[in-house]
């Protein structure tokens, strides 16, 4: 998959409508996790530097197409400001008289950004006249939010109807490192996952069987994966439903000699809250009123072990309740685990959510092969399917001959 990218044209004087994805967890109006305005930070430059009139938006939350004075983008403006080092203005709506002014008198190297796309309704039913409007301020238009890849909307698919369509740096970094996961990964390659459900991540597995050497597996969704092997998990979160099909892939990984790890021992907890009492236990011996909230030390010798002869490692999902401190310590062995590996050469992705939370909150994100911005949108790409906000930017043509 080889798109054009902002590298690939001539921006200088052009104004430039650039759907970056801003939305950042907030608490009480302030942006807990600016990880996401960041990532986008590379684009930006490159656009003011190269003289380009950049026009930023994105959505922010699920406003449901009403104004909500909670979800306006100004302390993502200030943000950024402090970031850029330059102010960054923000416009009262994408739309309207005054928008349309503000956009009219930006000059080359000048920075916009427009309220809340998602204030308005037609922006998430891709409403043609919409995405014109949108088109309207620009000469041309780039995707740098991977994050929201996934979606046709106005902002992500429509615009690229009216506009010459080109990735961002961001945009281009991801598809690039998720690309050779799928087509070309060192091997051994191996895939750590984690996280509540299965049936979030079956598609993925499915996809991944031909493709990965060990599957490393923990979390909630580990629980399903134990009663298949006759296991029982006292009060676990557990997939009923999805039992069979997990049986299914165990076959499946045994029949193309793919290793499947599974928790050994586990910290189960009378309660799954904090300061409830737990305790470490073999998983052939959880306790029936107990719930599981975090591999254990056996566990994670053995994911060790697992992990050692890789040289690519993908990793998404917590292994435990990574959000309650003391159901943490899976996950953040994983994370130490696997920056170590990055240093050692091996090259390590990893896919959104609280694996990223993990490695933020140690420090450790920078130590990665790469850090992917997308929840849905990267687990879609890694079941293989096409998303549409990658599937409407230029391609580049093969050099002849």
């Amino acid at each position: 998959m080889d798109k054009l990218t902002i590298r690939d044209v001539d921006v200088h004087g052009r104004r430039v409508f650039v759907r970056v994805d801003f939305n950042v967890p907030m608490e009480d109006g302030k942006i807990t996790d600016d990880s996401r305005i960041r990532a986008a930070v590379p684009t930006i430059r490159h656009l003011l530097r190269e003289g380009a009139r950049v026009i930023l938006a994105s959505h922010l939350g699920r406003p449901r197409g009403k104004v909500s004075d909670a979800l306006r983008l100004r302390p993502v403006a200030e943000r950024l400001s402090q970031i850029l080092g330059t102010d960054v203005r923000v416009t009262g709506d994408c739309l309207g008289a005054g928008t349309q002014d503000a956009v009219r008198r930006l000059k080359s190297g000048d920075l916009l950004l427009l309220e809340n796309v998602r204030f308005h309704r037609e922006e998430e039913a891709n409403d043609p006249a919409f995405a014109k409007a949108l088109a309207s301020y620009a000469d041309l238009f780039v995707n740098d939010a991977f994050g929201t890849a996934h979606r046709a909307h106005a902002s992500t698919v429509g615009i690229a109807g009216f506009l010459p369509a080109y990735a961002g740096l961001l945009m281009e970094a991801e598809i690039r490192a998720l690309s050779r996961l799928l087509e070309d990964p060192p091997r051994p390659f191996a895939a750590v996952l984690g996280g509540a459900k299965v049936s979030d991540k079956i598609k993925v597995v499915e996809h991944l069987l031909d493709r990965v050497d060990v599957f490393v597996v923990g979390g909630g969704m580990a629980n399903t994966f134990l009663v298949a092997q006759g296991r029982t998990v006292g009060k676990s979160l557990l997939e009923a439903e999805m039992v069979d099909e997990a049986r299914r892939i165990l076959a499946v990984a045994d029949q193309r000699g793919v290793r499947f790890v599974l928790p050994v021992d586990a910290v189960v907890a009378k309660e799954v809250t904090r300061g409830a009492e737990h305790k470490i236990v073999p998983a052939e011996k959880i306790p029936n009123s107990w719930s599981i909230v975090d591999i254990g030390p056996r566990s994670r010798v053995l994911f060790d072990e697992a992990l050692a002869e890789a040289r690519t490692i993908l990793w998404n999902g917590p292994l435990g309740v990574f959000e309650i401190p003391v159901f943490g310590d899976g996950t953040r062995h994983m994370a130490r685990l696997l920056a170590g590996r990055a240093d050692a050469g091996a090259t390590v992705v990893v896919g959104g959510g609280d694996s990223v939370a993990a490695l933020d909150q140690l420090g450790l994100a920078g130590r990665m092969t790469h850090v992917s911005t997308g929840g849905g949108a990267t687990l879609e790409f890694l079941e293989g399917l096409e998303l549409p906000g990658i599937a409407v930017l230029q391609d580049r043509q093969p050099a002849p001959g």
